[in-house]
């Protein structure tokens, strides 16, 4: 067996798994679940009818690259989501993926190069444990960031060395951040692009919470729209991950794409076409009304932003709540004499309420877990179970005041 397989760590919900064993939560309270970020909003009515009744695409093998109106779709909605100079091009800058995890991980296995003796990751710890399971089987050292509340829950790139740059082969960003909502500014996008050109490495963003922010006067800003100011209109060294799930409430069509820089994409896509990966047919005609409409996309951050709205006035007068720059994630501090396990074993115990404790999320470094002492409550609930969590959170914390 491949040897790097020993330094996978365990998923973070098969730890909350055994956190959770042997307990037995009070029956009388139905069972809330907010640890895992799985949309529970509709799907888009417009994208289910169709694929209900457009299943010829099952009779033929679909092309690793993609339908061309798909990827021209795509295009054009970056262009105009992150003001872009120009469209990407739907010939070598925009491939489709099924759905982001599959993409950041085969994506790391394309771009590191073992030829570089200890080739290095770095990327934000908490984290999405993907960037980490990939970097390890690509056979890279990881370095953690720590995302600490003092710097806004964003790395410190500053406290980054040169010679750890020197190493560096790809830098993930995840804006906005899971699980903490940041969001990455424009200048620090554009000075990391500077670093990647002084240092060459590869910066990969993960951008799959893009599309929910409470001001929509105020989207989140990404990697190529930093590109763009910069008139680095080839994307030379950056590329982007988005998706379907999150956005239209379609994490089971496993539908996204990768976007950038061609001379990437291009070696990518030969990775692709052994990886056999090739999005079904009808998945991809699906995706083309998904991408064109945005109405839908409004009424899904007008219930998130209801959701933050009451879950966080239930909880104000208990305990302070700290409402994300995006994204659907609660990065909620834990009261005083409670770290995040025991507060979320006991949350469940006592209220049949499921949180993630954030420790597992993040790694000790230093000795010093950015992820400890908070939970991640994904408000992807409807709006009456939302509700009704808050209500149980704050009873839950007035009885260990």
């Amino acid at each position: 067996m491949n040897p790097d397989l020993a330094a996978l760590h365990p998923y973070p919900f098969e730890k909350l798994s055994r956190l959770k064993s042997g307990i037995e939560p009070p029956a009388d309270r139905d069972p809330i679940a907010l640890s895992i970020g799985e949309p529970k909003h509709s799907a888009p009515a417009f994208v289910t009818d169709y694929l209900a009744s457009n299943l010829e695409g099952l009779s033929h093998y679909p092309t690793t690259l993609g339908l061309t109106e798909l990827r021209e779709t795509i295009a054009h909605w970056l262009q105009q989501r992150f003001r872009l100079n120009r469209a990407p091009s739907a010939a070598t800058e925009v491939i489709p993926v099924n759905g982001t995890r599959e993409a950041l991980f085969s994506f790391t296995q394309a771009v590191i190069s073992r030829k570089q003796a200890s080739p290095r990751v770095l990327m934000p710890s908490p984290f999405y444990q993907i960037y980490e399971g990939a970097s390890f089987l690509a056979g890279a050292d990881c370095q953690y960031l720590p995302c600490r509340e003092e710097n806004r829950f964003l790395p410190d790139y500053d406290a980054v060395s040169e010679s750890q740059w020197q190493q560096c082969q790809l830098l993930f960003l995840c804006s906005p951040g899971n699980p903490t909502g940041a969001v990455t500014p424009l200048s620090t996008l554009t000075k990391l692009i500077e670093l990647a050109d002084r240092y060459d490495f590869v910066i990969a963003s993960d951008e799959c919470y893009s599309e929910i922010y409470p001001d929509e006067q105020q989207p989140p800003v990404g990697l190529l729209q930093a590109c763009a100011q910069l008139g680095r209109d080839d994307f030379h060294r950056c590329v982007v991950f988005h998706s379907l799930s999150k956005r239209s409430n379609l994490p089971g069509l496993r539908s996204g794409f990768v976007a950038g820089d061609a001379s990437l994409l291009a070696p990518y896509l030969l990775y692709r076409t052994y990886h056999g990966c090739a999005m079904p047919l009808q998945h991809q005609r699906a995706s083309i009304l998904a991408w064109r409409d945005e109405e839908h996309v409004l009424a899904n951050r007008r219930l998130y932003r209801q959701k933050f709205n009451e879950v966080s006035t239930i909880l104000a007068s208990t305990c302070d709540i700290e409402l994300p720059d995006a994204g659907f994630y609660l990065w909620f501090k834990t009261p005083a004499g409670y770290d995040d396990e025991r507060f979320a074993r006991e949350l469940f115990a006592r209220q049949n309420i499921t949180v993630l404790p954030g420790s597992y999320l993040a790694r000790d470094i230093n000795g010093v877990n950015a992820g400890a002492n908070r939970v991640r409550m994904a408000l992807v609930a409807s709006l009456e179970e939302c509700r009704e969590a808050a209500e149980r959170i704050k009873s839950f914390l007035l009885s260990i005041d």
